[in-house]
């Protein structure tokens, strides 16, 4: 909402600066958007009045006029607006005066004639739009006086950003009342009285709506002289609010929406048949608007009507076929009340926005129609003239807002402000916004709500009022004092951001999608799993719930491959569902692949795509990093349907199974159309994220014994069951063991494989001597000739 300072201050001018004021409306919750001036900075122009105006002697579209107003006297100016004539008062621009866009005026020769100064249009001054001829001031303007005195040019233009609750201060009466509250001034309101009426025109008024209009005024005013111009005060305050000025009776019903916060309309008589009904559009029903839009009407859209057709949205715009022109002698004037639900959205949803329907969207008090209605009739009287008839006035008691009373403790007053009522005169202050006092106990005050202030419902608003015209910034500080208590941390959990920092560390980037996965993808790579199935899925692509993150992960990479990327390190943190123990159970898990080429390429080493092992290394970083202390094993999955047979394994921790890494199965490879392998892991958070907290033991202080050994195996026998075996047979003592060296080839059987391992042995309290290192590298030896048909090499 855009005022004039001006205009504000006549109704409340507290001893402040424009700067003063505008950072006190942004205090008090009533942001201010911007301040400009009223006008273009120009000088050195004055009201003038042409005494003459003779044709130019040598240019058919020029005059030379006799202008009056300078303290020399009489000047000569030629001028070419087709409206220069004889008693006219103008705007007059002397020479030196400074107009703007820098330009200055200079004595000239036009067409042999000299010219002392230039007589200016609206749009020279930037005060308006008008540029077809001079701009005509009134014939009472004082010759000589300096324009921008004339027309209180001095002024401030304040753009206020209202919140949606407080629409009570969308007019020019609802800001001196704020302004008058926050400085203690006195707001000096118009004297607003009843008209009386000259004639006994009346206009039938019957509300059908009643819920959605509970008031409805009207009156007739006649034999009005609609061709009469708006006052230049009138024209130049609606100016200054962004209005542009039509007719004077559009600009009353303007001028009065602004000064008081009514909405009003007013339709031309002669258009109207039988009487006004406000009523409920019927469906499909047409009406041709003011900004001549088409529209059909719904059902749910409150109108103004004749007992023939629709005459407006109502609260909204008024039709183009009962508008006032200027064949008009009669109107009816209209100021009503329509609640806020009646009127909300339903402008949005015919493509507009008036001023009307934003004020009726955040309320207008239902006690303001008579008024308005009154003040609108004494200015359209002054200006166009007529004769008033008395105000039809149609309310249903029943249907109007109820009015509120809201308590206030003293209590909640300190607690809540840290205000106590020797600091603060709460009542002084609800008292000057308006609410009554009803009763005060010594508990606290009872108030009634004044019917504009729809903001206020419970006691917190209540308090927000206190607050805000005391002062935000004075409120008192202290600071806080509460009972802290600080949640044990424990070493032996990790948090899931830290599992995932340490991915992307190993060059893996997250990816987050649905839990609910196309089961097409699904079936491939789980056709014995089912899943559940979504009753009203947002898609048919979207129809199952995820019982594992690689749906979700083969989609992503799938995605990214059609899109020219040909490598991928991916991980997902998320829940899968499942129902293989006949009821439907959610678990956390994370899960990963990679895809492509190891590392981008480079001059340093030679391209190698990725394989099971980097997939394997990179579970064991994760592993290690989250669930340090806790002994990792992989054993053979030879029977994954989702993987590979020969590159499959399953992950203990500690004997207990977390998940599984591996290569994806060539034929879920093939039915994916993935040109490559795709190696994938997935592990529940639940046993990843539990480690073992360390313990400390003293280091030994005495020697080590390393011994190697070379043993022949089958191929099919698995490290880590000799590793187990060799631990077992060895005892404490050894302290390290180490796969040193894999070799099959040349001079070895081909269905066997060497393997050589270090030993490290080393006791607590003594030195080993070599017989005890002996007889425990006789005893592994017998032991995995026993148990895994070993040879020494």
């Amino acid at each position: 909402m855009k005022i004039s300072e001006a205009w504000l201050r006549e109704w409340v001018n507290p001893n402040i600066s424009t700067s003063d004021l505008v950072a006190q409306l942004t205090m008090a919750g009533l942001e201010v958007d911007s301040v400009e001036a009223a006008a273009a900075t120009f000088s050195g122009v004055i009201v003038g009045e042409i005494l003459s105006a003779e044709p130019h002697p040598d240019a058919e579209k020029l005059r030379v006029c006799q202008v009056n107003g300078h303290p020399d006297g009489v000047l000569q100016v030629v001028c070419g607006a087709a409206n220069a004539r004889t008693g006219i008062k103008i705007p007059f621009a002397t020479i030196g005066a400074e107009l703007p866009g820098d330009f200055k005026i200079k004595k000239a020769k036009l067409r042999g004639v000299e010219s002392f100064g230039m007589l200016c249009a609206q749009t020279e001054l930037q005060l308006g739009d008008d540029d077809s001829g001079l701009w005509e001031l009134p014939t009472d303007a004082p010759v000589g006086t300096d324009l921008r005195e004339y027309l209180s040019l001095n002024d401030s233009l304040i753009e206020i950003d209202l919140t949606p609750n407080r629409g009570d201060c969308l007019s020019i009466r609802g800001l001196a009342r704020e302004v008058g509250v926050l400085n203690g001034a006195a707001v000096n309101a118009p004297n607003l009285l009843p008209v009386a009426p000259a004639c006994e025109d009346t206009f039938a008024v019957d509300i059908k709506a009643v819920e959605a209009c509970p008031t409805y005024a009207g009156r007739v005013i006649r034999n009005i002289d609609v061709r009469r111009p708006s006052p230049l005060w009138l024209r130049e305050r609606l100016r200054r609010s962004g209005i542009r000025s039509i007719d004077p009776v559009v600009d009353v019903t303007n001028y009065v929406l602004l000064e008081l916060g009514q909405p009003m309309h007013a339709f031309d008589l002669q258009t109207l048949t039988g009487g006004i009904s406000v009523r409920m559009a019927k469906e499909g029903e047409t009406l041709k608007l003011l900004n001549d839009q088409d529209v059909v009407l719904r059902g749910d859209t409150l109108v103004i009507a004749d007992h023939t057709k629709a005459l407006a949205i109502a609260g909204i715009m008024g039709g183009a076929e009962s508008a006032v022109g200027e064949t008009t002698r009669t109107i009816f004037l209209e100021s009503a009340f329509f609640t806020p639900a009646a009127i909300a959205g339903k402008a949005r949803s015919y493509g507009l926005h008036t001023d009307s329907s934003h004020r009726f969207e955040r309320g207008v008090d239902h006690q303001l129609q008579v008024t308005a209605i009154e003040r609108a009739t004494e200015l359209l009287l002054a200006i166009v003239g007529g004769e008033a008839g008395p105000v039809v006035l149609v309310q249903n008691q029943n249907a109007q807002p109820p009015l509120r009373s809201v308590h206030l403790r003293r209590a909640r007053l300190e607690s809540g402000l840290g205000l106590t009522s020797d600091k603060v005169d709460a009542v002084a202050i609800l008292s000057r916004l308006g609410l009554t006092l009803e009763r005060e106990t010594a508990e606290g005050w009872q108030f009634q709500i004044p019917t504009y202030r729809f903001d206020i419902a419970i006691e917190e608003d209540l308090l927000e009022e206190v607050a805000r015209v005391y002062g935000y910034d004075r409120l008192p500080t202290r600071p806080m004092a509460f009972a802290t208590h600080l949640e044990a941390h424990s070493e032996a959990s990790t948090s899931l951001v830290e599992a995932k920092r340490h991915l992307v560390s190993r060059g893996y980037r997250e990816v987050i999608t649905y839990s609910f996965v196309d089961p097409k993808v699904h079936a491939i790579l789980f056709p014995h799993v089912d899943a559940v199935v979504l009753k009203n899925p947002i898609s048919a692509d979207m129809s199952s719930m995820r019982t594992s993150l690689l749906p979700g992960l083969m989609q992503t990479l799938v995605y990214n491959l059609n899109r020219q990327q040909t490598s991928a390190r991916l991980f997902e943190a998320g829940m899968v569902f499942d129902t293989s123990s006949g009821s439907l159970a959610q678990y956390s898990r994370i899960g990963g692949l990679i895809y492509g080429s190891l590392r981008s390429q480079s001059w340093a080493e030679k391209p190698r795509d990725v394989d099971f092992f980097d997939a394997k290394g990179d579970v064991e970083t994760l592993v290690t990093f989250a669930a340090n202390g806790r002994a990792i094993r992989y054993v053979p999955w030879a029977d994954a349907e989702l993987l590979h047979p020969g590159q499959a394994a399953k992950i203990y921790l500690d004997d207990q199974y977390v998940g599984y890494v591996g290569a994806l199965h060539p034929l879920k490879q093939r039915a994916l159309d993935l040109n490559k392998t795709a190696f994938v892991f997935e592990l529940t958070l639940a046993d990843l994220l539990v480690a073992r907290l360390p313990r400390f033991q003293p280091l030994s202080r005495f020697p080590e014994v390393s011994r190697d050994i070379a043993v022949l195996v089958e191929k099919a026998v698995c490290v880590a069951d000799l590793e187990g075996s060799i631990r077992k047979t060895a005892g404490d003592v050894l302290k390290n063991l180490k796969l040193f060296d894999v070799y099959s080839g040349e001079g070895i059987d081909p269905k066997r494989k060497s393997l050589a391992f270090s030993l490290t042995f080393q006791h607590p309290s003594r030195t080993l001597k070599d017989e005890e290192v002996n007889a425990s590298m006789a005893a592994v030896i017998d032991c995995l000739e026993r148990e895994f048909g070993a040879n020494l090499r």
